[in-house]
């Protein structure tokens, strides 16, 4: 898949990965990292994930990268903000409410020097790419960041040949290969998801909540 097929998905209005609503997990687990106020968290791919307010409202810096100028204006405009622009690097950045988006490919987050973001929350990336766009991804983001110490990382496993994805089925063993080098990865829940991207097509499918720390 390239970069069209997203941008069609958020022309289309084709985004049942949008949840509407701060995610479960997050609000459960996030606390278990112990991220001080005042930190800067990087969500990749975060759409106009409602996440995004939530984690501002714990007193953090939060910036998120997405490739749809749609969903980033759709963000704004839904919490009431009227965001300041302007360019960094390749990015188009928006900053309003504790929250700054950066409209572009994830990819190119090495140009932004994000030296000072410690923590990643990553709920759409992972799961988003295929095999091995995954492992690019994982790698660049450890090399982007140099003073990366934790990642929240909310993962679906399923059999992946009864669904083709995006979302992907990422398992365990694959986390560890992608991120065990560097990181401690404790596993925070496992459970069949509430909602969205249920599918009664499939075998099983379990949502898996990580805690990955240096």
């Amino acid at each position: 898949m390239d970069k069209q097929f997203w941008l069609d998905k958020w022309h289309k209005g084709e985004i049942g990965f949008h949840e509407g609503q701060p995610n479960s997990l997050l609000e459960q687990h996030w606390s278990t990292l112990g991220v001080a106020a005042g930190s800067a968290v990087l969500v990749p791919l975060c759409g106009k994930a409602q996440d995004l307010r939530w984690l501002a409202e714990q007193g953090l810096r939060v910036i998120g990268i997405e490739l749809a100028q749609t969903a980033i204006e759709a963000f704004f405009a839904e919490q009431g903000w009227v965001p300041e622009r302007d360019e960094q690097g390749p990015y188009q950045r928006y900053r309003a409410g504790g929250v700054e988006l950066y409209c572009g490919d994830i990819f190119d987050l090495p140009a932004l020097a994000l030296d000072e973001v410690g923590v990643v929350y990553d709920r759409a990336a992972l799961i988003a790419f295929p095999p091995e766009l995954r492992r690019s991804y994982a790698a660049m983001l450890q090399e982007a960041l140099p003073e990366l110490k934790q990642l929240f990382l909310i993962t679906l496993e399923y059999p992946q040949a009864e669904m083709s994805g995006p979302p992907f089925s990422v398992a365990e063993d694959e986390i560890r290969t992608l991120y065990g080098a560097q990181f401690g990865i404790e596993q925070l829940a496992h459970a069949e998801p509430e909602r969205r991207f249920r599918q009664t097509t499939l075998s099983y499918l379990t949502e898996s909540a990580w805690w990955l720390k240096k």
